[in-house]
């Protein structure tokens, strides 16, 4: 049987997925019909060029005629969404409007969230049973994606999984531009704490996280050994063989830093990921930053 799956913002951690089932298809020898949704020719294709067949939609202008049209392809499909809110208020208008345009209904939906939700712990180690306390726009935004995903899943009876995700990282996405500029970071003891994936293992945890048995679980997506954010930076500077970076203390940065910068040095917090350990098994690749960055 051909199996149906959907990505709706396939960059980089969509084609990761992808290659997994690609993967899998040729070693189980099952035909799978990847398909996706993205917003530029150039993302069109860099997916096409791994065997997805990919169409460019702005979900922002989405038309009533090409939504049914693509809706009733997703009838019963698997369908991760990885699409970013807007840049720009508290709800996730564009998840909003793509839920509404569906008139076919997928089987389920993985969605990527952010544990930006849990706001500001002072360091504090959190859990998935931990309230959310969204302090930044950016927070809001993917709670409300929460929000809306859970109400969609109710109304038609559809399943769900939520992936709340830490910083993601890999060798081709490390804040190397940055250290370049020898741009300043806070002194290691004002630091906050801050928690990160790998992309390989998240692409992972998002295809076990679409195959298993469970319904409408939300997990915490990390490798469980947080750092502050100076010591992440000191880390990809001693790795990439770049002068690691001035220290400036919280008082500096507060009169410095861009504001989204600072958004992210507000909140510390350490996040327990063994719910996906425990309830997903899931083995990570890369369980630290140093063998991330090793291997």
């Amino acid at each position: 049987m051909e199996n149906k799956l959907w990505i709706i913002g396939c960059g980089d951690i969509g084609r990761r997925v992808a290659n997994l089932y690609i993967q899998q298809s040729k070693q189980q020898r099952r035909k799978i019909n990847i398909k996706a949704l993205i917003n530029s020719q150039r993302s069109k294709q860099r997916c096409e060029a791994i065997g997805i067949k990919a169409t460019v939609l702005n979900l922002d202008n989405i038309s009533t005629n090409k939504a049914i049209n693509f809706s009733s392809e997703m009838q019963n499909a698997k369908l991760f969404y990885f699409a970013p809110p807007p840049s720009l208020g508290r709800e996730d208008i564009r998840f909003k409007r793509f839920l509404a345009s569906l008139s076919y209904q997928p089987k389920r939906i993985v969605l990527i969230s952010t544990t930006g939700v849990y706001g500001d712990s002072k360091g504090a180690w959190i859990d998935e049973q931990t309230p959310v306390n969204p302090q930044a726009d950016r927070a809001y935004r993917r709670l409300s994606a929460e929000q809306l995903l859970q109400q969609w899943a109710q109304k038609y009876q559809r399943e769900y999984i939520i992936l709340r995700v830490a910083g993601i990282y890999a060798k081709d996405r490390l804040p190397l531009t940055r250290l370049k500029k020898g741009l300043a970071v806070v002194n290691a003891t004002e630091a906050a704490w801050t928690n990160r994936i790998h992309a390989d293992d998240l692409a992972m945890i998002c295809k076990q996280a679409m195959e298993s048995t469970f319904n409408g679980e939300i997990y915490n997506v990390t490798d469980g050994h947080p750092s502050t954010m100076t010591e992440y930076f000191n880390q990809v500077a001693d790795y990439a063989g770049l002068k690691r970076p001035p220290q400036i203390s919280m008082q500096q940065a507060e009169a410095t830093l861009s504001a989204g910068m600072l958004s992210y040095l507000r909140e510390s917090r350490r996040i327990s990921n063994q719910k996906i350990l425990n309830q997903l098994a899931i083995e990570l690749q890369f369980p630290d930053l140093e063998r991330g960055l090793k291997i």
